[in-house]
């Protein structure tokens, strides 16, 4: 097909290029290259969006140019050569090639970097990174890629399986258990120059999930109990370089404790995440054996764990379900009992208001008492000026007293369902 450069330019300025290249018989990659080729504008990206919304949409003018015809020609396809059958056969017992595994797991990506970016710590102490939401991992700085690698490996290993790793969302609720980091248990406990120094930790547990069983996994340095020397105003181990080669008069002022100290050994601890389940297992290395080489086994006994994770997980949620029941149950007592005191109090403040207006209005009875007798004796009396003199303070004291009148008692008080209206027969 042959075409000049003003008509190209017609036919791209009606349709879309995608609409266009099946009419001319071209795949739809080739009239862009066409138009770039002769130097006819087409319209780019949102053009016929914005045509289609009512919006103005430019298109750049044909610029002059020779208008020489454009030879089209169609793509046709090419055939697929059909194999022979002993090729096909060849083809059909060749091996599949294993996917491909990446170095590292994603999870782990840009970890190595706000792991170093760690608040001050004394030499050979663990690292206390500022990012709280990171994979369970702890070690200390010389530990650090060798635990990285391990965790990579483990993750990776899971993930073949169909174990997803990840960081637990905050709604899920799982929570991280206390990790021991020591070595050898024992019952005291002497990390950091005082016997409280803080290891850091996740705000988040990491987890992995067995079909929809959650997992907590962490993977910690090991601490273990060794002498430690004050020297020069720190502690140093006892067989640390500094120390064996400082001179005898160098220690005269310096003195020994013990300490628990990360030992470059790595601990794989799992765990129920869920409250309630009291469920673990770990894995240790040893001098003999690398955590590494554990790694086969830790999936499979995750991958077992399942049924009686689940089972522990079934028969928390019942007792959980039987706990938050007998609070209910605890919480309506109380309230029942609650509605019954302040109603018993209700009547009991009415009862006491009552009689604390009867008691008033009885005072003021005798007060009125007293004034009538002072009236009916005042009538009595011969001396005008004494009269009229007595008759104002009688005014005036009268004035002062409140009313006797019974319905502006009893209107202040307050009944019982006034005050309070029992919610419980």
């Amino acid at each position: 097909m042959q075409l000049t450069r003003l008509e190209l330019y017609n036919r791209v300025c009606e349709r879309p290029l995608s609409k266009i290249a099946p009419e001319l018989g071209i795949s739809g990659s080739v009239p862009a290259a066409i138009c770039k080729r002769y130097q006819v504008p087409y319209p780019g990206s949102g053009y016929w969006t914005r045509k289609s919304l009512g919006l103005p949409a430019d298109l750049q003018l044909l610029p002059e140019a020779s208008d020489e015809l454009i030879e089209l020609t169609s793509s046709i396809p090419k055939p697929r050569q059909k194999r022979s059958a002993k090729e096909g056969s060849v083809r059909k017992t060749r091996p599949a090639a294993k996917p491909h595994r990446p170095a590292r797991h994603p999870l782990l990506f840009g970890v190595e970097a706000h792991m170093r970016k760690t608040r001050d710590v004394k030499q050979g102490e663990f690292l206390r990174p500022y990012k709280r939401i990171l994979p369970d991992l702890i070690s200390s700085e010389p530990v650090l890629v060798r635990a990285l690698s391990i965790a990579s490996d483990l993750y990776l290993a899971l993930d073949e399986k169909g174990y997803r790793v990840q960081i637990a969302p905050a709604a899920d609720g799982l929570d991280r258990i206390r990790i021991n980091e020591q070595e050898v248990e024992r019952k005291d406990r002497k990390y950091g120059q005082y016997h409280s120094g803080s290891i850091w930790a996740p705000d988040r547990p990491t987890v992995l999930y067995v079909d929809t069983v959650p997992i907590g996994l962490a993977i910690a340095e090991m601490t273990e109990r060794v002498p430690m020397r004050y020297f020069n105003g720190e502690y140093h181990r006892e067989d640390s370089r500094l120390i064996r080669s400082a001179k005898p008069w160098q220690l005269t002022h310096s003195w020994t404790n013990e300490q628990d100290m990360p030992c470059g050994r790595l601990r794989v601890i799992a765990y129920s995440p869920k409250k309630g389940v009291d469920w673990s297992v770990s894995w240790q290395e040893t001098e003999q054996e690398a955590l590494g080489a554990l790694i086969p086994k830790i999936v499979e006994t995750l991958k077992a764990a399942k049924s009686t994770l689940q089972r522990l997980m079934d028969a928390e949620d019942v007792a959980a379900a039987k706990r938050k029941k007998e609070r209910e149950e605890e919480w309506e007592r109380y309230l029942k009992q609650e509605d019954a005191r302040k109603a018993a109090q209700a009547l009991a403040d009415s009862q006491q208001q009552l009689a604390d207006i009867i008691a008033r209005w009885g005072r003021a009875m005798t007060v009125e008492r007293f004034f009538l007798d002072a009236e009916e004796r005042l009538r009595t009396t011969d001396d005008e000026d004494r009269r009229k003199r007595l008759e104002e303070r009688l005014a005036l004291a009268r004035a002062m007293m409140e009313s006797v009148d019974p319905l502006e008692f009893i209107e202040s008080w307050r009944a019982p369902k006034e005050r309070y209206q029992a919610k419980f027969g």
